[in-house]
């Protein structure tokens, strides 16, 4: 019988309430619960471990408890890994990401077919977002751009899920880290780098409508990206919606009621989670209990899969399955890439503050880049030539976007009044009058 026992809040001065042992149990669905009953046995001391539960055992014949929030002696190697579980031994729920290449390029799992030349281009996009980073931190360090969020360490995450999809058909509603993916849509670099610096023209999205606005807002993209599944499905368009995100918002609550209409409507939705194992500065054992963001899709009704985020070839082939699966109409998937995160969550972040100093140096051991690159040079598909030319291919896109950044003009303040209806109503044109006044005033 369920009993909700109000919490006794003056009991103790330090306004924390004791759990409490099991009280019975039952089973729905295959699956075994606890009903507890508050200080039904009393309450279990300070610093004692609590007795022996009945119930399933766990490994080592100990109880499958909720996982420590203690993170193991291991817990930055895991992080150099792509793993960044504070203590995978802690419990038995733990999902080991899956890989096809290890961190020198060694094939240590089946690979996905991928034409040469395709796979050429997929190392390409990497590196041009490595040097984009570099131009736009000088940009916005000289005060041309606004704050910009560096995307080093994540690009295997990032090209691998976009060249999984169809980008003719598919619908892209992205996060804020997300340029790479953003370019494979069709937008011009250029524009986002105007995006940046908040003018109006950042906001021209190509014409063919598939490719959403950036959402700032953590996790407040995701029930648009579900509607928009959904929608879809029920209209019988082709196609299906990719979202992407990072761990801090996976702990929104925008992100479980997302989840839940995906998993209810079976919305033909491919969620990937790059999880660098920091929402900023708060490391994942402190944003939650969970071992993993994947482990989660199951309490929605559909599959959750944890990959390498450091091997484009395990996230493109994870991508692409998902993709497949929501096509048929068999529903979403939760895919999550972990990764680590080289330099700032941004430019307004200082990582030195809550990051040990050489983090960066010891990740360069996993760079999704060199891994990838000495994968194509054992195919026979990269060579020392191959590189240089990207390298000044990708120079030249920049310096090409950055030229048209210059040459746009300065906004005129008045669109800051445009597209908030189809025709200005009185209260809108007035309020456009003052502010031209306004303008002229001041000139």
């Amino acid at each position: 019988m369920w009993r909700y026992t109000r919490p006794n809040w003056g009991a103790a001065k330090e306004k924390r309430v004791d759990m409490a042992y099991p009280s019975d149990e039952y089973s729905m669905l295959g699956i075994r619960f606890r009903i507890y009953e508050d200080h039904r046995r009393g309450p279990i001391p300070r610093g004692a471990a609590p007795p022996a539960r009945r119930g399933r055992q766990g490994r080592g014949g100990g109880e499958c408890g909720p996982p420590s929030r203690t993170p193991s002696p291991t817990a930055e190697k895991d992080v150099m890994n792509g793993t960044n579980t504070p203590n995978a031994s802690a419990s038995a729920h733990v999902l080991t990401p899956a890989r096809i290449l290890d961190e020198n390029g060694m094939l240590v799992g089946e690979p996905p077919q991928i034409e040469p030349e395709r796979q050429r281009a997929m190392l390409r996009l990497m590196m041009l977002g490595r040097r984009l980073d570099q131009k736009a931190i000088s940009l916005q360090r000289r005060g041309k751009l606004g704050t910009y969020p560096p995307l080093s360490g994540q690009e295997a995450a990032a090209v691998g899920t976009a060249y999984a999809m169809d980008a003719e058909v598919d619908h892209f509603v992205p996060q804020y880290r997300e340029q790479l993916t953003m370019l494979h849509w069709g937008l011009p670099l250029s524009t986002y780098l105007l995006q940046r610096m908040g003018h109006p023209a950042g906001s021209a999205l190509p014409s063919h409508g598939r490719l959403w606005p950036q959402q700032v807002a953590l996790g407040a993209h995701l029930p648009h990206a579900v509607g928009l599944a959904w929608g879809m499905r029920l209209q019988g368009k082709p196609g299906v919606v990719l979202t992407q995100f990072g761990d801090g918002a996976s702990n929104e609550g925008d992100f479980h009621e997302a989840c839940n209409i995906a998993g209810v409507k079976r919305a033909p939705l491919v969620m990937v989670c790059q999880n660098n194992g920091w929402a900023i500065s708060i490391p994942w054992h402190e944003q939650s209990a969970a071992e993993s963001v994947a482990l989660r899709a199951a309490g929605y009704g559909f599959p959750g899969i944890a990959v390498d985020g450091n091997d484009v070839l395990a996230v493109y082939t994870a991508v692409a399955d998902a993709r497949t699966r929501a096509e048929a109409g068999d529903g979403p998937t939760l895919i999550e890439a972990r990764c680590h995160r080289l330099g700032a969550h941004s430019t307004a972040d200082d990582p030195k503050r809550y990051r040990p100093a050489d983090f960066d140096e010891r990740a360069a051991g996993v760079d999704p880049i060199h891994r990838f690159r000495a994968y194509l040079v054992g195919l026979g598909q990269w060579d020392d030539t191959a590189d240089a030319n990207t390298i000044a291919w990708c120079d030249d896109q920049i310096a090409t976007a950055v030229a048209e950044f210059d040459a746009t003009p300065p906004p005129d303040p008045g669109q800051m009044l445009h597209h908030l209806y189809a025709e200005p109503d009185m209260r809108l044109r007035r309020q456009q009058e003052e502010l031209r006044s306004s303008i002229e005033e001041n000139r």
